[in-house]
Parts: structure tokens; C-alpha cells; sequence
């Protein structure tokens, strides 16, 4: 996984590099080396994240604020 597929991936699931080192329960500034391509990411991670964002884009959030006719 390149950085931009990393962005992208925490761009479609609406999540900070903070926010996905909290849910790792790792440092920061390893999720930032990662963003940054100074750090290559895991492979389970790469695989997880992609898996997650192709799950999230393929169920968008509906939109509730339509009333059924």
C-alpha cells in the first residue's frame, strides 16, 4: 500500500491518523511515518484498511432526511 492508497483509504472511512492509532492502540507517529511513506505500513494493516474503506464505500450512509412516499 502506497501513502496516497493510505490517505485514501482513512479519507473514505472518515478517520484521522490519530483516530487509527487510537483504534491500534500504537504511537502516532508511526501512523504518520506510514501517511508520510518514511515507514512501510504492515501488510495486515494495508489489508485490513482496504478491506474496511471497499466495505464502507459500497455502503454509503443513506439518506434519511427523504421521507418515503
Amino acid at each position: 500500500m502506497t501513502p496516497d492508497q493510505f490517505r485514501a483509504c482513512l479519507d473514505s472511512l472518515r478517520w484521522t491518523q490519530r483516530g487509527l492509532a487510537s483504534a491500534l492502540l500504537c504511537d502516532e507517529r508511526m501512523v504518520r511515518r506510514w501517511g508520510t511513506g518514511a515507514m512501510n505500513i504492515p501488510a495486515p494493516i494495508a489489508v485490513w484498511l482496504t478491506r474496511l474503506a471497499n466495505a464502507h464505500d459500497a455502503n454509503p450512509v443513506p439518506d434519511w432526511r427523504t421521507r418515503a412516499r
